[in-house]
């Protein structure tokens, strides 16, 4: 593939150069200006990104990374190219130049050996093999939750990140969140004693458009059999793209998995499980809108339950509820939110979701965490973290594995949950141990020639 004549300087390419040119001439002095990025950063220690996907959450996070002052955008990647091209303006205006270039196809991104780093916001079903590969050129990654659409991805994705030593932050960006830290430090460091029990409250699902044809032609410009990949097929209409692929299980999981990586992850968080999985998945609810409506004129464009809820039992004996909140039992749902509960085994609780930390003990609430305790480091900025760890190499605080597990939450419960079974599960082995169909669920064979290797 031909790759357009590169401008900009990254930080592997600079210490190349310096290194070769230190053994001729005198040292080499670039000056930070020469990027368009003022005089405090040095270009040996600049961050070089590209965006694989430029979708509403990935704008959101290019946003969080343009604004730190040693990062530099050089590269957006879009099937879309008509809207890549009007994002790299907002890149450019921001720089003052026109050295940010734009791709339809994610792996020239990926060859460019003057990128340090990547964001990957694209649909669920193009984390994975953008970020095996992302690995394998050595670049740092930061994707986007929940990190794989399915739990053999996962296991593709760590394998990879590992063996290469990359940095890979899943942006589950609660992580960062000074109250959710507060709760998982009160839930960690034992002030509510041994856990009994924990609710993950997420959205409500059974999204439906109905409609009774595919009329719209795929617009100009649009690659949809990229955009469609390695997933199922489904033929393309305006309103499954965008925010409301989420909705197309096949896609992205509906709000279970949509959610999963941000609720469940906290439960996890809370209990220290970040490379832990259950040990049995209970099918409790899962409801399809084809079960409360049906119009033979009319198809729904999506196809995530209404109703969904499973219970987790983990090898402590905690047991965990995830389900929607209609679904949710009454002392959760009394908080009329989503979110994560942990309930101890005196009978104190704390929840916590976006923006609010209650407990029905007020005293928890006021606790002062021991410096001997267990104590999350303080950065609140999850895209900061990212790049403080691309520089330090120290582990993000939503790593690879970590990010896998929580998404495991999801995966298993929606298998569970379509097969209407008790699952058994080895979470060392990552296989089910009481069910052949279930285990041949945990992977996508349909990969229209896309492999994970």
């Amino acid at each position: 593939m031909s790759i357009p004549e590169k401008k900009s300087i990254s930080r592997r390419s600079f210490m190349k150069r310096a290194s070769l040119a230190t053994a001729a001439v005198a040292p080499m002095i670039i000056p930070s200006s020469v990027l368009g990025l003022g005089d405090s950063v040095a270009p040996s220690n600049r961050i070089v990104m590209a965006s694989i996907g430029i979708g509403g959450q990935a704008q959101y996070l290019m946003r969080n990374a343009i604004q730190e002052k040693d990062t530099q955008i050089i590269a957006l990647c879009d099937i879309n190219r008509p809207k890549a091209e009007g994002v790299k303006k907002t890149v450019d205006n921001h720089y003052d130049n026109t050295d940010c270039k734009t791709y339809g196809d994610f792996r020239e991104v990926i060859e460019r050996d003057d990128i340090d780093a990547l964001i990957i916001a694209p649909p669920d079903h193009w984390h994975a093999i953008p970020c095996i590969q992302a690995a394998k050129a050595k670049k740092d990654v930061y994707c986007e939750k929940p990190l794989t659409r399915t739990l053999a991805e996962g296991q593709a994705v760590v394998k990879a990140a590992e063996e290469n030593n990359i940095i890979l932050q899943v942006g589950s960006m609660q992580r960062s969140d000074h109250r959710m830290k507060q709760a998982c430090e009160l839930v960690r460091n034992g002030y509510l004693g041994k856990i009994k029990h924990i609710n993950v409250g997420l959205p409500d699902g059974g999204h439906k458009e109905y409609v009774s044809g595919y009329e719209t032609p795929v617009p100009e410009g649009v690659d949809y059999d990229m955009w469609i990949g390695p997933s199922e097929y489904i033929p393309y209409h305006p309103k499954r793209m965008d925010w409301s692929w989420r909705w197309w299980m096949g896609i992205g999981g509906g709000n279970l998995m949509d959610w999963i990586g941000h609720h469940g992850d906290i439960a996890h968080m809370g209990m220290g499980w970040d490379n832990r999985g259950p040990e049995k998945i209970e099918s409790e609810i899962w409801t399809m809108e084809e079960d409360v409506h049906s119009n033979p004129k009319l198809f729904n464009l999506y196809n995530d339950p209404v109703s969904y809820r499973s219970l987790l039992t983990y090898k402590e004996g905690t047991t965990m509820t995830v389900g929607s909140t209609n679904v949710m039992p009454h002392i959760f749902t009394q908080h009329k939110d989503t979110g994560t509960q942990w309930i101890g085994e005196n009978g104190d609780w704390v929840f916590v979701s976006r923006g609010r930390i209650n407990s029905n003990n007020k005293e928890l609430l006021e606790t002062k965490i021991k410096l001997r305790d267990f104590l999350f480091r303080k950065q609140r900025n999850h895209m900061r973290d990212f790049l403080d760890c691309v520089k330090t190499r120290e582990e993000p605080i939503a790593p690879v594995r970590t990010g896998h597990r929580s998404a495991s939450i999801g995966h298993l419960s929606v298998i569970a949950c379509k097969l209407g079974k008790t699952l058994e599960w080895d979470e060392k082995a990552e296989q089910f141990t009481n069910s052949r169909k279930a285990n041949k669920m945990l992977s996508d064979k349909d990969r229209n020639g896309w492999t994970l290797g």
